[in-house]
């Protein structure tokens, strides 16, 4: 059976290049109808916090990636990985290594000063001698001494290490927890996890690891290392790229399929396609497709796929995902017609729910000065006659609906013998507040009868005002 895990470290937020790795293992757990697990690396004691759990919890939560098993806490598997070691130790395939930081440390220096690669030299690794007093050993692994370690890895292609090239890797430390490397091995092979996908800074554990697996008659898992995300000058993702916290993206306004989206192309692509519904990513994402060269976080292309999501999602996902940003503006949204017909409007504006909200504003606060530029340009004495003529149409219509909206706008326009943009543009500034909206007729449809007519007498007392300093 496929499964996969994802296996975060809660000693920060939950950022970009974590979720990627998330969402390509969620992706090949649900293609291939098999379990992704959520498990929690906590063993960094002084750096674990719950907030960071939290956090992740959060994010997950709200892009959707719902683990079928889980969540496990590695703290709470101390016992188990005892026994581990414990077992490795009677096989003599551990041992209790009493070097202080000082000897090694001499040794790094002497092996740096012969341009040798600095590694543990092994000194304790057949020690039978009596053990040095006052000092706590750390447990480590006997790593092979010949041979190479093949990773036929999914994304990388063929890897080989020598062995020679490995130290004796720490599996304790002197306090006798356990290191990631041990711990991590555990894991998966209690969990039963067939495909380990995890980002390529780990490609170097991997070796160790594959040798941890067979000295314990453990079976291995199959690895995929994909390539991390870099920032558009080609250093590697920091905050100043956009590697926050993934709960800002949501705070900014990215739905949470459109950011999934921008991330599962990060590396991956399928034909020309840059647009993907969930079930579409499911259904031709490909595991062996992933580009094995590093990916460039480009925030302009992520706007681009949100407005795309935000265009093409259901009317109700996106009222779903709008109606926080709303209510934290305080806008009165009980009129649920009205919010449903508002954003369908606005979908093809607003490149995040964020902008979504502020080109709503007029639809649902009064404001009490116009845009300077587009008062200067369409509040003048030309256009006062128009104003005053279509507010007197407004005022006698009965039924406030777009089409006879429209239809006095048109009868303004005839009866002045100008044209609608002498009409409208004027009517844009005077109900809005700005020289842009969506069609008028409907914009003024829903901002309602009594407002658009208190709103045209503000704009022809800004026309007065203009005439009497002229």
């Amino acid at each position: 059976m496929t499964k996969t895990r994802f296996a975060p470290s809660p000693t920060g937020y939950l950022h970009i290049g974590g979720v990627r790795t998330a969402l390509f293992s969620w992706l090949y757990a649900q293609q291939n109808g098999g379990n992704f697990i959520l498990r929690i690396e906590d063993t960094d004691l002084e750096r674990s916090t719950q907030e960071s759990v939290e956090a992740i919890f959060d994010g997950m939560n709200w892009l959707g990636l719902t683990h079928s098993e889980g969540p496990f806490y590695q703290t709470q598997r101390f016992e188990r990985y005892k026994q581990v070691i414990k077992t490795l130790l009677d096989n003599n395939m551990a041992y209790y290594c009493y070097s202080t930081p000082e000897e090694l440390e001499q040794m790094r220096d002497k092996q740096k000063a012969n341009n040798e690669k600095p590694r543990y030299d092994g000194r304790f690794r057949n020690f039978t001698g009596t053990p040095p007093v006052g000092i706590d050993p750390v447990i480590r692994f006997k790593n092979p001494l010949d041979g190479v370690v093949v990773i036929d890895d999914i994304v990388k292609g063929q890897v080989i290490v020598a062995n020679t090239e490995l130290d004796d890797l720490i599996i304790a430390r002197s306090d006798g927890t356990p290191t990631y490397n041990l711990s991590v091995v555990v894991d998966d092979w209690d969990m039963r996890i067939s495909h380990v996908i995890r980002g390529d800074d780990h490609l170097n554990n991997t070796p160790r690891q594959i040798n941890l697996y067979n000295a314990l008659g453990a079976e291995l898992p199959k690895f995929a290392h994909i390539p991390m995300v870099l920032g558009e000058d080609g250093s590697r993702l920091s905050k100043r790229h956009g590697a926050v916290s993934v709960l800002q993206y949501k705070e900014e306004g990215f739905l949470p399929e459109a950011l999934l989206n921008y991330l599962v192309r990060l590396g991956w692509s399928h034909k020309n396609q840059e647009v993907f519904t969930l079930s579409e990513m499911i259904k031709f994402f490909k595991l062996d497709r992933v580009n094995s060269s590093p990916s460039t976080f480009n925030l302009e292309k992520l706007l681009w796929i949100n407005q795309q999501h935000i265009q093409n999602t259901s009317l109700d996902n996106l009222v779903a995902n709008l109606k926080p940003f709303m209510q934290a503006k305080g806008f009165d949204i009980s009129n649920k017609h009205k919010l449903e017909k508002v954003a369908d409007l606005l979908r093809e504006r607003a490149k995040t729910l964020v902008e979504m909200v502020g080109l709503s504003v007029y639809f649902y606060q009064d404001f009490t000065e116009f845009d300077a530029g587009a008062a200067k340009k369409h509040l003048r004495s030309v256009a006062e006659d128009s104003l005053r003529l279509v507010q007197q149409k407004f005022k006698q219509l009965d039924n406030w609906v777009s089409q006879d909206i429209h239809q006095q706008i048109q009868a303004t326009a005839e009866e002045l013998s100008i044209g609608m943009g002498k009409v409208g543009m004027p009517l844009r500034v005077a109900i809005t507040g700005a020289g842009q909206s969506p069609s008028i007729d409907v914009t003024a449809e829903l901002i309602g009868k009594d407002k658009c007519i208190a709103r045209i007498s503000m704009a022809l007392e800004v026309i007065e005002i203009r005439k009497i300093n002229s």
